[in-house]
């Protein structure tokens, strides 16, 4: 279809088809990605309820918020590599309707031992979601079109923050159906919308653009075609085990995975302990309150990554953009610690972390993207992933471990340290500046994913 198409049709084809495609399949995927969010870190609203009724103290929390991670690591390469040999339906929809059950049931534990092993299945569960979801936009989405595409994937998490902060303060505080504590129906309300999400998923996700209803025949064998073209060859040869798990010999994807611990250090040391840090900012404070005061970094941590897509996308510019969010969020970190008792500056301070720990994503995933070879991408998003989610790990455990009963922000000096020196890392960095556009509205050119 368009070998017959001039430049200006083309454009046009293009244009129509890519917003057939997001408005089809981002409503899912979006859903999808902020309740998978949302109930991976619900634990830390959570857990102002369960450190009364279960015992569990700082320390005990950054464990149990720590060894979800493990099993994640563990299943996540895996998950990717089922992904791609039964389709994205299919595999997708398994893994929001085990992590929603998983969620809902963990509302029901009498022990911290039971928390544990809910944490365990919670990480076995939900693995391979994120990368699954980035190599699902490599299936719809052509190279130019896929920077956006990932920094609107990436909107969901504090999307998801949002939503699990202002909701779950505030069932903390008035759900107690059934004489059941509050904390057990954030797990309970917050987890069972994935399990609806996870039949939609199953009812209504095309696997690809030749299973797509949304589109027209022709659409979608131009789509396929130009999908094709960026990677001749690959579709020809065909895909085995052993090209995709190559990608985990690839220096760069390795070093680059490297990178993203130390960030995703800093990012879960954030995002866990954020309900602790307000509640010490003003003990006085409600369960609703700090909710409320805890969405606020998030929204300004939104506003900020939706600038930052933009700008990098505008430029072509990745590195420099991820190094100087680093160093924001370290700062952010530092004045937090500093200001541990005052409200104000201490909130300011919070919003800054989370323009950075959540702005480098999309920069961050775009210029990762530009070493990955497409037969390697489903393992690759996964291995830089799994490495990642190890910071998700270190990062809760080793704060919970240096906290004080009084005093949370003494463990953050860890993933002030950690962003630091993802910075450093990638100042060492050699990689090529992506082709850039001069029209913003436009979705940009960027290495694809």
């Amino acid at each position: 279809m368009g070998a017959h198409l001039n430049a200006e049709d083309t454009a046009a084809l293009g244009s129509r088809v890519t917003r057939k495609v997001t408005y089809r399949i981002f409503p899912i995927v979006g859903l999808l990605y902020v309740f998978n969010y949302m109930d991976r870190s619900n634990v830390s609203y959570a857990q102002l309820g369960m450190e009364k009724e279960l015992g569990v103290t700082t320390a005990t929390f950054g464990a149990v918020a720590a060894i979800f991670f493990l099993a994640y690591v563990v299943f996540e390469i895996p998950s990717n590599m089922m992904l791609k040999k039964v389709g994205a339906r299919l595999w997708l929809a398994r893994i929001a309707i085990s992590w929603g059950l998983v969620t809902a049931v963990t509302g029901l534990v009498h022990s911290v031992t039971h928390l544990y092993l809910a944490r365990i299945a919670l990480g076995v569960a939900e693995a391979g979601l994120f990368p699954g979801l980035l190599l699902y936009l490599t299936f719809w989405y052509r190279g130019k079109e896929r920077g956006r595409a990932i920094a609107m994937l990436a909107l969901a998490q504090p999307v998801a923050m949002i939503l699990g902060s202002m909701t779950g303060g505030w069932i903390l505080d008035h759900v107690h159906w059934f004489d059941m504590d509050g904390w057990r129906w954030i797990f309970i309300l917050q987890g069972a919308p994935a399990i609806l999400i996870g039949l939609v998923t199953l009812l209504w996700l095309p696997d690809r653009p030749a299973d797509a209803a949304f589109l027209t025949p022709a659409e979608s064998r131009w789509l396929q075609a130009e999908l094709d073209r960026e990677h001749p060859g690959t579709a020809a040869r065909g895909e085995t085990a052993r090209d995709q798990l190559r990608a985990l010999k690839n220096g760069k994807v390795l070093y680059m995975a490297a990178a993203n611990f130390f960030a995703a250090c800093g990012l879960y040391g954030f995002s866990f302990f954020l309900p602790k840090i307000v509640q010490q900012l003003d003990p006085s404070y409600s369960a609703t309150n700090i909710g409320l005061l805890g969405a606020v970094p998030y929204l300004v941590g939104a506003v900020g990554m939706l600038l930052v897509a933009r700008n990098s996308d505008r430029t072509g510019e990745r590195r420099y953009h991820v190094m100087g969010l680093m160093l924001l969020g370290a700062l952010g970190l530092g004045g937090t610690i500093a200001f541990r008792h005052d409200p104000v500056p201490a909130m300011v301070c919070l919003s800054l972390v989370a323009i950075g720990v959540l702005g480098y994503m999309a920069p961050y995933w775009a210029l990762a993207a530009q070493v990955l070879p497409r037969e390697q991408a489903a393992v690759g998003l996964a291995g830089i992933n799994s490495i990642a989610a190890l910071g998700g790990f270190f990062s809760p455990y080793i704060i919970g471990e240096n906290a004080t009963a009084d005093d949370v922000t003494v463990g953050l000096y860890f993933p002030i340290a950690c962003l630091v020196v993802c910075a450093v890392m990638l100042a060492f960095l050699k990689a090529p500046r992506a082709p850039h556009t001069d029209d913003a509205s436009a979705l940009p050119t960027a290495a694809g994913v």
